[in-house]
């Protein structure tokens, strides 16, 4: 057969195909002094529509500032990188849009030096159904499925975090190791199902009575740890007293006094490890089991 003859497939131009990609195809200019634009802007999706590319195709500056909000930093300096090293550009940023959550925003391109500059050319791609799917997952990883609390992995990130800028600063840092007084007594009399109330209205009234920089999590069981970042250890006392207290009247269900906690406080020693630390409160906690229960003690 003639290749003449063969339906040859439809030609379909690039001006044609853009605005219908899940994306948008832009060309950046850099320039030495450091003005930047963008000469060449088009794709599909929302995004464009809220955007003023008359704007950026002659000065990019102030509008990508406004844009990228607090990702700014960020965007710059994965720009200085990739023109620096002519590596390529990866980077992602939140693009706030109107009446809506922002949307992340995807950026992969390749520099390229020119006379005056440099000149990336890419694309940007909404990815914020992925983006959510990833923090929806990390949750995971990070919460306790019954309180909802952070979980011990979480927890044990947390506490190296706040550890190192204490010994950074010189600031105090301490713990408190909880444990719930007789609840397996608690579950035979009560049932599981009690027992599980109980764990989860002890979070959310934990949570309550702590400020907003601290941290408490389940370690599991009955046992719970509570991270107090620029605290001394008679200031924890005090605190983990207060709760005490107020765990100790607290109706869950059972009557005012049915649910009571042993505390085990320690502060951290600047640069010791970590299981140190644990380590006395957990002594301590079990000093509080010792000398009666519902009660605060401390190993110095």
């Amino acid at each position: 057969m003639p290749v003449n003859d063969i339906d040859a497939p439809e030609q379909v131009s690039a001006d044609h195909l853009v605005p219908h990609i899940p994306g948008v195809i832009f060309q950046f200019h850099r320039a030495r002094n450091g003005h930047m634009r963008f000469p060449y802007l088009e794709g599909g999706g929302v995004a464009l529509k809220h955007i003023d590319r008359e704007l950026l195709a002659e000065n990019a500056g102030q509008l990508v500032e406004q844009l990228t909000g607090n990702d700014h930093p960020k965007i710059m300096s994965a720009i200085e990188r990739s023109a620096r090293w002519m590596l390529p550009l990866t980077t992602r940023f939140r693009l706030p849009f109107p009446k809506e959550k922002p949307h992340w925003i995807a950026v992969s391109a390749k520099p390229t030096p020119v006379d005056d500059g440099v000149q990336w050319n890419g694309i940007m791609m909404d990815i914020s159904d992925q983006v959510g799917e990833e923090q929806r997952l990390r949750k995971l990883c990070d919460t306790d499925p019954l309180t909802q609390l952070p979980n011990r992995r979480k927890l044990m990130m947390h506490l190296t975090h706040v550890a190192s800028l204490s010994t950074r600063h010189g600031t105090p840092l301490s713990i408190m190791m909880i444990d719930i007084d007789h609840f397996k007594r608690l579950n035979d009399r009560w049932g599981h199902l009690h027992g599980d109330d109980v764990l989860k209205q002890l979070a959310t009234h934990t949570q309550s009575l702590l400020r907003c920089e601290d941290m408490v999590a389940r370690l599991g069981g009955e046992e719970f740890m509570v991270v107090l970042p620029l605290t001394p250890l008679q200031q924890c006392h005090a605190l983990a007293d207060r709760l005490r207290q107020a765990i100790s009247v607290h109706d869950f269900g059972m009557g005012p006094g049915q649910v009571t906690l042993s505390i085990g406080v320690a502060e951290y020693r600047c640069g010791e490890p970590l299981t140190s630390l644990i380590e006395r409160a957990d002594q301590a906690l079990y000093s509080a089991k010792d000398v009666g229960r519902d009660c605060v003690c401390h190993i110095r």
